[in-house]
């Protein structure tokens, strides 16, 4: 894929001499160019760096410190610092707002959705955002001219890249909204001149005069545009917060099983599964455990006749499909029950939606079932094995049970 590189970053330059307005580049070329590269090729295509850089470590910590100290060098030798503090202090202040309103976001990095007080300090901390007010937004041919008029530049920019990523359930849109701010903003930059330019005008006595008046003005419109904006951000953010915290298996019944630990397979975690937030502080042995547990209450149901008892195993399409199993096999009188034995269990990483939306953890699991056919007594009638190799797609419930979300067979090497 290297074409796909030069093609984007020939784009992008190419974009700094071809799009012009009164002899001047119109954008940014590096983040016009990425961002229509995101909006064209798509997230199966293409991917920008995560929010999250992985766990605080001697290394990240390494990182931050060459992004900070390299923009704070360069930003301060132009001049420019002021209009990059006041960017990140106004976006961490509106991502607030928007945080406080219940936002949340899937990752690729996440298991469970990126919410709350930990959306805003992945989003507002990120070297990512970083990145982007030190070497992107100060970028002198693609902002106002004007001290004054750069920071209400930053300022509007904070707004408009929040109201962007409020709607936004996945972190590859909020990723693109941030950046599809400043595309959206550098063509109107010169408003900003003029603006404060009016203020100017007139004679030193006049202004002087003026001073109360304009201020007031100034003021006013300044306290409604963060008023109106806020509301905005609230409002345009209502689709990705959750109708009303119902998890997976909120309306579960409690169902207990026992399986005996000892007779599991040691489970085994891939380097990607153990890179998630998370999972770093989770025991194998025990992912593998509710994975068992799960299969016996699905047994369960089925010798029951009882649908109800799966919500405490099993979501989604596997949830769906077990529901019609469990119903076909009370219609016919002869339920049929898998019993597993496993022989191996390894964690992995699986994208149900799509390379950059929220991770799964999957154990890929290999041994023999059982298929056990009982009369509607639930006697025992006939019992067949066969070798099985299967990958079991597991989501975290809202009682932090993991359930069996989808069950597939391993793709043919």
């Amino acid at each position: 894929g290297w074409w796909l590189f030069a093609l984007v970053a020939g784009f992008a330059l190419v974009s700094k001499y071809l799009i012009r307005w009164r002899g001047t580049q119109l954008f940014n070329p590096s983040n016009f160019g990425l961002v229509v590269a995101f909006l064209v090729l798509g997230s199966n295509v293409i991917e920008p760096l995560d929010f999250w850089w992985g766990p605080l470590n001697g290394w990240l910590a390494l990182a931050y410190a060459i992004i900070a100290i390299g923009g704070l060098t360069i930003t301060s030798r132009l001049g420019l610092l002021p209009m990059a503090a006041t960017f990140w202090i106004a976006f961490a202040a509106f991502l607030g707002v928007l945080a406080l309103s219940g936002h949340c976001m899937t990752a690729a990095w996440s298991l469970q959705p990126v919410c709350d007080g930990q959306f805003w300090r992945i989003v507002a901390l990120s070297p990512e955002v970083l990145i982007f007010l030190f070497f992107m937004i100060t970028d002198p041919k693609t902002i106002p001219e004007g001290r004054l008029a750069r920071l209400l530049f930053a300022g509007s920019l904070a707004a408009l890249c929040v109201l962007l990523i409020a709607p936004q359930t996945q972190e590859f849109g909020a990723k693109v909204a941030l950046l599809a701010g400043l595309v959206l903003l550098t063509p109107v930059r010169a408003m900003f001149d003029r603006v404060l330019a009016e203020g100017r005008v007139g004679s030193r006595a006049a202004r002087l005069a003026t001073a109360p008046r304009y201020a007031f003005s100034v003021g006013a419109v300044f306290g409604a545009t963060l008023v109106m904006a806020s509301v905005g951000m609230v409002a345009a953010g209502a689709v990705a917060r959750p109708d009303g915290g119902t998890g997976a298996n909120a309306d579960a019944v409690a169902v207990e099983v026992e399986v005996d630990p000892s007779g599991l397979p040691n489970v085994t975690v891939s380097a990607e599964a153990a890179a998630l937030e998370g999972v770093a502080a989770m025991d194998p042995t025990a992912l593998g455990l509710a994975l068992a547990e799960a299969l016996e209450i699905e047994g369960l149901a089925m010798l029951r006749a009882d649908t109800s008892m799966l919500r405490a195993a099993d979501s989604g399409e596997r949830l769906i499909d077990m529901e019609r199993a469990v119903e076909a096999a009370a219609t016919a009188g002869r339920p049929i029950t898998d019993e597993f034995r496993f022989d191996t269990m390894h964690v992995d990483v699986v994208h149900t939606a799509g390379p950059q939306g929220g991770a799964s953890l999957m154990i890929h699991g290999s041994g023999t079932v059982d298929h056990v056919v009982r009369d509607a007594s639930g006697a025992e009638v006939e019992r067949s094995s066969e070798a099985f190799e299967s990958d079991f797609v597991l989501t975290l419930g809202s009682d932090g049970r993991w359930l069996i979300s989808g069950v597939n067979a391993p793709p043919d090497p």
